[in-house]
């Protein structure tokens, strides 16, 4: 049986708040989990550490109203780089979702602080032995060294120092770094010693690996910045970055030696034992059902669906991963989504928005288990006889058809191979994945894109209340390189004192204009945002030569704004309308507002109908026939949240935020909108589509685009009406009537194609020739289509009786095929070979059942060659 957790032990629930309490006494602010999917960053699969929602401010391009932070973060590292997945049910500590508790430090305390607090929250709050405890740190790195033997007073045979041990200089495990350049540090790690009955040796030693010295925290010193030469400079304003894992910390806590046996794993695990009906609770599988619930429905909650692509299929293999697993322990049916609810009475406190969609993640992932379950089995005994009898490698190609017909993921076929002590040929799935469509993933690490390198003050935005401002050149880049000056026909970038454009954030796109002065005009194609309050007016000097400290006017295209406008006002509205109409699961997935339309995608499970449309369209128009006047207030985010708020884009919200009134609908908004609703002028959604798994998209226009969308639909129902001849307000019934009279026609062309190949069905009986007691008709036909070569075919094999028959077609620029094989022949003739064969050489391929095929082909000048072929290879087989 599984250890259940002592339960006068402190709890996973009480590990979170006693954390969360101690740093908030040490003046942090405690910071809400960010999602799983990392705001505004295209650059990393899943949010994999705690501070990845900090990334912008540790690269300077984002600020917060606080200088110490501290959160629990959910995480996942299931795809990309950060990937464990292949290890959760096998080891003691891997998880595809896991909790990071953590402490931050921007510019304000370093490394005597967090290491005096990392020490005193363990052996005083925790009450973990002192001396079970022992501390790395970075070779040279004697400021912490010397914190940790002479402040702290830990024995110094416990602080060992780790060197550069990854084939390069600064290349450590206790070095850290974002990226190959950029911010990076020495660091801290704190280790758990479980006792010498328990192998592995200290860290730095050879048997590092053992499970005695258990890592617990790393406290990261961001105190340098790399160049590209490798060769590092002190930062200004040094910071801290420190992460602790919840399940280690609570295993050692509860006094038990396996994450899989604290009191959170404790009950899932029997809740997964319930649902597949285990009795064994030490089962592997049920680990990894347990482990997988918890990062599915939080995937699902965050808004990721199974799809094929990108986040979503990393889900996809982790749901049909857990499927597997409970298959494994004798469960046919779906069983995997009701374990939700035992996961929403362990985490929902924790995580609200998680019991708040438990009725949707149930819902999607019961549909992913019945649509993985109608193939569950016959891919499994595709797998079961592919490794059968001495079988060591289990092929490429089979790994492949297990893929691509059955929706195995490659690594569920490596899954069932390690259990059996096997492997996979996965360079030969990857040649027959070749032709596929490569899945698009993004990478599993953080990218440093080049940016500007501006340091100077902030932009003051004037754009929500004035379209012109009289200001100052600050900083011009051309290339990418910081410049004096920009001459005429330069491309560049201009950085003003104050701006009225507004730089591109949230889905809406960036302003438009000019920037000029008496001697220079600079027309400015696009905004885009270098810092958090720094603003880029990127374009070309059409005329003379800007310089810094230039004094100009910058002036926004007027008309783009105000379409822009009316189309990000209407998007709230939209998302509202969604929301009542579609249920409170509408979760925004995407944007794009620019002034033609509005783009929205949005997590629902089907097709908005086009009465769901309508229903949109009236509750947005009569919010648009109201002329409310739009609010905009700046409040901190704690404020915000009580006022009912939602965060409509997903953007990284800093401490203060604009809350915005449309109509009836209030969120969380940084852009630029309209005064009154009615400025909006009429709303029309243009189309709606599927853009993944669980996720739609709608288009909509507004004022004078919506005008002009109507007047061409109202243009080509006119025409419609004029090649018809007859009144606009009667082309419905003229199309039917039309319609009507085309099936009849194509109804009468069928019978005539039929009674064509039905003569010359009558005439290909005596071309019959006799191969050894078999006959062989090989023919071409004329004017027939599929169906009425399946209909001569038929014809021909009653009346051949032992038969072999090869009929072929063209139709333009393709060929169709059709081979029917008497049954009484199939034992040496299968229908489905020869089509093959005969297709290989029209340049197409088929398929079928012994008896009867069909192929395609896309070379009809070699039909007759290939026609002329059949009977050598049929005279092979008889």
């Amino acid at each position: 049986m599984t250890q259940s957790a002592n339960p006068s032990t402190i709890s996973v629930a009480d590990i979170r708040k006693s954390f969360l309490d101690f740093f908030a006494s040490k003046g942090h602010t405690v910071v809400a989990s960010s999602p799983l999917v990392p705001g505004n960053d295209p650059t990393l699969m899943f949010t994999n550490s705690g501070m990845v929602q900090f990334k912008d401010v540790f690269l300077g391009t984002d600020k917060r109203s606080y200088v110490r932070a501290a959160s629990v973060q959910a995480c996942l590292r299931a795809g990309g780089k950060h990937n464990d997945l292949e290890n959760v049910g096998y080891t003691a500590r891997h998880h595809t979702f896991f909790e990071m508790l953590g402490n931050w430090s921007f510019g304000d305390y370093f490394k005597r602080e967090s290491l005096k607090w990392a020490w005193e929250l363990l052996t005083e709050v925790y009450k973990l032995p002192k001396e079970r405890l022992l501390a790395t740190v970075y070779e040279e790195d004697d400021e912490a060294y010397d914190i940790w033997t002479q402040e702290i007073g830990l024995p110094p045979e416990r602080v060992i120092r780790i060197g550069d041990n990854k084939g390069g200089r600064y290349k450590s495990d206790n070095f850290w770094m974002m990226a190959d350049t950029g911010p990076c540090g020495p660091c801290s790690e704190i280790f758990y010693d479980h006792g010498d009955h328990i192998p592995g040796g200290p860290p730095g030693s050879p048997e590092e690996d053992g499970d005695r010295f258990i890592e617990i925290w790393n406290n990261v010193f961001m105190q340098f910045n790399m160049d590209e030469t490798g060769a590092v400079t002190p930062l200004p304003a040094p910071c801290v970055d420190t992460g602790m894992g919840l399940e280690r910390l609570a295993a050692i806590l509860q006094h038990v030696h396996s994450n899989y046996e604290i009191d959170l794993f404790d009950a899932l695990i029997k809740a997964a034992a319930r649902e597949t009906h285990t009795t064994d609770l030490t089962n592997p599988s049920l680990k990894v059902i347990a482990d997988h619930i918890r990062a599915t429905a939080f995937l699902v909650a965050d808004g990721v669906p199974p799809s094929n692509e990108g986040r979503g299929y990393v889900q996809r293999r982790i749901i049909r991963r857990a499927i597997r697993h409970g298959y494994k322990l004798g469960q046919k049916t779906p069983f995997f989504h009701k374990l939700v609810p035992d996961l929403v009475a362990q985490m929902g406190a924790a995580y609200p928005h998680l019991a708040e969609q438990a009725q949707r993640i149930m819902e999607v992932l019961r549909l992913e288990e019945e649509r993985f379950y109608e193939t569950l089995e016959v891919g499994m005994e595709i797998l079961d006889e592919a490794l059968a009898g001495d079988v060591k490698v289990l092929p490429g190609d089979v790994a492949f058809k297990l893929h691509d017909t059955f929706g195995f993921p490659l690594d569920l076929s490596a899954d069932v191979c390690r259990e059996r002590g096997l492997t996979v040929d996965s360079a030969g799935f990857d040649a027959a994945m070749a032709h596929q469509k490569a899945q698009g993933r993004a990478a599993g690490k953080f990218k440093m894109d080049k940016a500007l390198d501006y340091t100077g003050a902030g932009n003051e935005f004037v754009g929500y209340e004035h379209l012109t401002k009289a200001t100052e050149i600050v900083a011009i880049y051309a290339d990418g390189a910081s410049v004096t000056s920009l001459k005429e026909g330069q491309n560049g970038v201009l950085v003003l004192a104050a701006t009225p454009f507004y730089g591109e954030s949230g889905g809406q796109v960036g302003d438009s204009g000019a920037v000029f002065c008496d001697h220079a005009l600079f027309e400015v194609a696009d905004t885009q945002k270098i810092k958090a309050d720094v603003f880029g007016h990127h374009g070309t000097l059409k005329t003379g030569e800007l310089k810094v400290g230039d004094s100009v006017t910058a002036h926004v295209n007027s008309s783009a704004r105000a379409a822009t406008q009316r189309n990000h006002s209407v998007t709230h509205l939209m998302h509202k309308a969604l929301r009542e109409v579609l249920g409170g699961h509408v979760q925004q997935k995407g944007s794009l507002v620019n002034p033609d339309r509005t783009r929205f995608d949005f997590a629902h499970n089907a097709p908005v109908t086009d009465a769901e449309i309508r229903e949109i369209e009236a509750r947005v128009n009569a919010e648009i026939l109201a002329n409310a006047a739009t609010q905009a207030r700046v409040m901190d985010i704690e404020s915000a949240q009580k006022t009912g708020a939602m965060m409509l884009f997903g953007e990284k919200y800093g401490e203060t935020v604009r809350v915005l009134d449309i109509g009836e609908s209030r969120e969380l908004c940084g852009g630029t909108h309209v005064a009154r609703t009615g400025d909006i002028g009429l709303f029309k959604v243009v189309a709606e589509s599927g853009v993944a798994s669980g996720v739609r998209r709608i288009e909509a226009v507004t004022g004078e685009n919506a005008l002009h969308y109507l007047q061409h639909l109202e243009d080509s129902i006119g025409n419609a009406a004029h090649l018809l001849k007859t009144p606009v307000t009667e082309v419905n019934d003229r199309l039917v009537t039309v319609l009507d009279h085309v099936k009849t026609l194509e109804k009468e062309v069928a019978a005539l194609k039929g009674k064509l190949a039905s003569a010359q069905g009558d005439e290909l009986v005596t071309q019959a020739q006799d191969l050894q007691g078999v006959k062989l008709l090989v023919a071409r036909l004329e004017g027939a289509d599929v169906k009425t070569l399946r209909d001569t075919m038929d014809k021909l094999k009653d009346k051949l009786k032992t038969a072999v028959i090869v009929l072929g077609v063209v139709d333009g620029a393709k060929v169709q095929i059709a081979v029917g094989v008497t049954p009484d022949t199939t034992a040496k003739v299968k229908a489905g070979e020869l089509v093959n064969f005969v297709a290989a050489q029209v340049g197409g391929k088929g398929g079928g059942k012994p008896d009867m095929a069909m192929a395609g082909g896309t070379e009809p000048a070699q039909l007759a060659q290939a026609l002329a072929s059949v009977q050598a290879w049929v005279e092979a087989k008889l």
